[in-house]
């Protein structure tokens, strides 16, 4: 079972990842996941992408395909794996294309969750961390007893810079250019799927496991 798995910031995919890994046994692979493992075992192609990542740059699509390529290929991607975070371009999407017929394999799905930007923003703006242990709150779905207090101990909360208005509607304005062609690309191929991630965490679930498995949502 071969998924691309997109949403944006705060639609809630890590958590949809963590449930589907469990289900289904197969593994969730992060861009950021494969730069560090390549880089930690010292391949050829993690070299490079750390001479890139140390200069402050971006790691080009060759060192980026490659690295992709060397991860899929490993034996705990036979019978699957969920894709998180890449390809973020049509270019990228035909890259990845060309690395999967090479390796024999198919895409089931293209999974895409789904959130209005406004509550997007509400999610994200709302997140408190906890600077003495890092727990993370929210001001409406997950507040402490005392306002910016942390319930485990007792240290400040605040705002992370990535979580201010500003900042929030940047990201999300740049992942909606993005993402645009991409739904396109999926979709003319006939792989894509919507699924509303202002449900019930469970909910959003079931209705992505019925997608996978071509049962009507």
């Amino acid at each position: 079972m071969y998924i691309l798995l997109m949403g944006p910031p705060g639609a809630g995919k890590g958590t949809q990842a963590e449930k589907l890994v469990a289900k289904f046994g197969i593994p969730q692979i992060s861009t950021g996941d494969m730069f560090r493992a390549a880089v930690k075992e010292g391949t050829a192609l993690g070299k490079q992408a750390k001479e890139y990542m140390d200069a402050g740059q971006l790691v080009p699509d060759s060192v980026t395909i490659g690295i992709v390529k060397e991860r899929l290929a490993k034996a705990d991607c036979q019978n699957g794996f969920i894709l998180d975070g890449f390809p973020r371009t049509t270019m990228q999407a035909d890259a990845l294309d060309r690395t999967l017929f090479e390796l024999a394999i198919k895409l089931d799905r293209v999974i895409n969750i789904t959130v209005p930007a406004d509550e997007l923003a509400r999610r994200m703006t709302g997140r408190r961390i906890c600077k003495a242990c890092g727990s993370t709150y929210h001001v409406a779905f997950n507040p402490p007893e005392i306002i910016n207090v942390c319930d485990k101990c007792s240290g400040d909360l605040y705002q992370r810079e990535d979580d201010k208005e500003e900042t929030v509607s940047k990201r999300l304005t740049v992942y909606g250019e993005q993402t645009k062609p991409l739904i396109e690309y999926y979709q003319d191929k006939g792989l894509y799927t919507e699924i509303d991630g202002r449900q019930d965490i469970e909910k959003v679930f079931d209705d992505i496991v019925r997608s996978i498995r071509g049962d009507q949502a």
